[in-house]
């Protein structure tokens, strides 16, 4: 889900102007100020809406509404499970709702040093509560439930209600540690392995959770153990809120305001800034995935490739993580926890085992250890295969992401590396390509451009819109074109995408489309993205300053067209040919953002088509999946995740806990034939990858993994069947001219 940030040196007319204005207005800082200065945060309000005013794509309007939108998403960000304010606390600082756009504008801090204030007294508080209540065993005979959907919820109305939702939160975490000491002790000796209890040897180990002459614990003896393990896990959360200074606070407050421009504008402090240029240098290390926060949990976001999440094949998009253990240590509940420090306790040197307690997205809980490792660079980078289905050799090209170096053009970059991969294939003797672009977030402007005209002649690819000189989205429009009349590949062609695919796989996917060059098959429709952002060091704003550094912001200043003249922004790419999946049934990407940029449309460019009849090709993949009992038992499983979705209570009785988990576990045991299922294909190295595999054997392990998984991944598979077909049909590839002054071919 990454965006396109790199299209900086077409956008310095704007950055220019913002930067000579704004030295000008901010050549004399005060003298040396203190840390924590309101001053500073002052100067960092100011610049950063002039900031924003000047350069954003489309700034929105600072008033009442605008208001609103940041009182809300600041109490949310500094309170989101509403274990800390009362009622009281939100009808005092309900006066400033409609208050805070003028607050902004005047550069008063008057609303945040009040509810920061506040919330400091309020954390003290807690600390009370929820040592008091983890004193004492918790009776799990009583019939109770804890609603965990905090959006929804009100806030407690005095402080005798905001204990017991303490009590009850703290309650359904020791009971889910409980069962699951429960089910590790009462587990079979063969069943350790898969319960994580592998010692280095590969010898099963005795479940931590039996005493020490391998005798069963005693329901009191786990539960003391739950809520001691449950009370070292807020210690160390409140002992690293202790630790936060005010100017992280008013950073959340800082992003509360700018998010409000759409969500893709952030502020970055000094460290968080240098965290996202090591993101974007491609320096991964951990387990392999990029983690977002989702409400009171941290969610996977994204599987690097190649990295050991990813190689484990238990962890997905999707799945909220809950605990973090580190090997055999008593599991840490995260319920709370910022995210940089839920990172730092996943993140840990090479060869260490961490243990991840998560929900899974149909709901079940499940432990899944991962042995932390170096996620290669080269693992991010493309790579193709051959199969062969019925006497016909097909090749498939994974891009993980649209990477390039812009500090050194003779680098390999993602345009380059597809080329390399598409001359092999072609070597080879395939008929017909896959371009997977499935979990792609994104990249290189340039690269998409590039690796498009790789399938088609000279042409147009994207249009990009800036602001207007007087500060309006309907500045000129630029066709970023290929140039090159050479056509790589001609023959077959398929685009795989899902809810994940964003914005540089977006414009591909959009302009092989547009083309009626290939078939895109995938998820409904991709992620939504068609922003560009620029991140903006604000240091270059200010002479002298005295302040030290002051971050930097990263903003919208551009849109994406398509070259038939939609927007890929909210709607993304409708698939040609829509194939079930476990999100079939839930509202994901940019679509679901409440405030994201809307869809529109501007004239289309002048390209060429080719006169391709997919739609028999279409229909007879679509009977074949309506007759797949593979696709049959994934919409019904995307069905019932639906369902699940929204169910946020949990029964606090241990009997009623247990009965409910038990339930799910046999609901999911039917869907278990998704991961079991092979398709019977073979999926192989080229000859160049061969070599090099049989010299290294762990990118021969990591390489072994991926045609592994392409062999038993039914979406590949009917890839493979409609390529079969385009190659059976012989499309005609004549062309026809359509542009602004014609009528456009509608678009599947």
């Amino acid at each position: 889900m990454n965006a396109i940030i790199r299209y900086m040196k077409r956008n310095y007319k704007i950055l220019m102007i913002v930067a000579v204005l704004a030295v000008a207005l901010w050549s004399f800082i005060p003298k040396q100020q203190q840390a924590n200065d309101p001053e500073k945060d002052k100067l960092l309000i100011e610049l950063i809406t002039f900031v924003i005013e000047k350069g954003h794509y489309d700034p929105a309007d600072i008033n009442d509404e605008f208001s609103k939108g940041v009182y809300k998403s600041y109490l949310e960000s500094i309170d989101p499970s509403k274990r800390f304010f009362t009622q009281a606390d939100i009808d005092e600082f309900s006066k400033y709702e409609t208050q805070l756009d003028d607050m902004i504008l005047n550069k008063d801090l008057s609303f945040f040093d009040l509810t920061y204030q506040r919330l400091m007294e309020r954390i003290d508080e807690a600390e009370g509560f929820y040592k008091d209540i983890l004193a004492k065993p918790f009776d799990f005979t009583a019939n109770e439930q804890f609603n965990v959907d905090y959006e929804h919820q009100p806030y407690p109305k005095n402080d005798a209600e905001l204990r017991k939702r303490w009590e009850k939160q703290l309650k359904l975490s020791v009971l889910s540690t409980v069962t699951d000491k429960q089910k590790v002790q009462d587990a079979p000796a063969d069943a350790n392995k898969e319960l994580n209890k592998i010692d280095d040897a590969g010898n099963a180990k005795k479940p931590a959770d039996k005493k020490a002459d391998g005798t069963k614990k005693s329901f009191a003896e786990l539960e003391k153990e739950a809520r001691e393990s449950t009370l070292k896990s807020l210690n160390e959360y409140f002992d690293f809120i202790d630790d936060l200074k005010r100017e992280e606070w008013f950073t959340i407050y800082i992003n509360a305001i700018v998010e409000r421009f759409d969500p893709h504008t952030f502020y970055f402090a000094p460290e968080d800034k240098e965290k996202f240029d090591t993101r974007m240098r491609g320096s991964l290390e951990g387990i392999g995935a990029r983690l977002q926060k989702k409400s009171d949990y941290v969610e996977i976001s994204e599987l690097i490739p190649g990295g050991p999440a990813w190689r484990g094949k238990e962890l997905e998009q999707g799945d909220l993580i809950m605990k973090v253990a580190q090997g055999s240590e008593e599991p840490v509940d995260i319920a709370g926890m910022r995210l940089d420090d839920v990172v730092k306790k996943i993140k840990g040197p090479k060869g260490t085992e961490v243990r991840l307690t998560v929900k899974k997205v149909d709901g079940t809980i499940d432990v899944i250890s991962i042995v932390r490792d170096l996620v290669e660079i080269e693992e991010t980078y493309a790579k193709s295969s051959v199969v062969k289905k019925d006497g016909k050799l097909y090749g498939i090209i994974n891009l993980p992401q649209f990477y390039i170096d812009f500090e050194n053009k003779d680098s390999r970059d993602a345009a380059k590396d597809v080329a390399i991969e598409v001359q092999r294939l072609k070597e080879q003797g395939v008929e017909g390509i896959i371009m997977d672009l499935r979990n792609n977030g994104g990249g290189s402007l340039k690269t998409v451009v590039d690796i498009t005209g790789l399938f088609i002649e000279k042409g147009p690819v994207v249009q990009v819109r800036s602001r207007s000189d007087d500060g309006r989205p309907s500045g000129k429009v630029e066709v970023l074109s290929d140039n090159d009349p050479k056509v790589q590949w001609d023959g077959p062609l398929v685009v795989l995408v899902n809810n994940f695919s964003a914005s540089a796989s977006e414009i591909f996917a959009a302009a092989i489309q547009d083309y009626n060059r290939g078939v895109v098959m995938g998820s409904k429709h991709t992620y939504g993205k068609g922003t560009v952002q620029n991140v903006i060091d604000l240091n270059q704003f200010v002479r002298s300053s005295t302040f030290g550094d002051l971050g930097a912001l990263k903003t919208t200043t551009q849109k994406f067209y398509r070259i038939n003249g939609g927007s890929t922004q909210r709607e993304g790419v409708m698939s040609d040919v829509v194939m079930a999946d476990r999100y079939s049934y839930l509202d994901m990407g940019e679509r679901d953002i409440d405030n994201a940029m809307p869809w529109d449309k501007i004239n289309p460019a002048t390209y060429n088509i080719f006169k391709n009849d997919f739609d028999p090709i279409i229909a007879r993949s679509k009977k074949r999946m309506e007759n797949s009992p593979q696709f049959r038992l994934m919409d019904e499983n995307a069905k019932w995740v639906s369902e699940q979705k929204d169910d946020y209570t949990f029964d606090l009785n241990i009997e009623k806990f247990k009965a409910d988990l038990a339930k799910n576990e046999a609901i999911t045991k039917k869907f278990n034939a998704l991961n079991d299922y092979k398709s019977g294909l073979t999926f192989e190295p080229l000859p160049q990858d061969k070599k090099i595999m049989d010299k290294d054997p762990e990118l021969a392990e990591k390489k072994e993994a991926w045609f592994e998984s392409l062999s038993k991944d039914i979406y590949v598979e009917e890839a493979l069947n409609v390529l079969e077909d385009m190659q059976s049909s012989k499309s005609n590839k004549n062309a026809i001219t359509i542009g602004k002054k014609e009528k456009v071919v509608k678009t599947r």
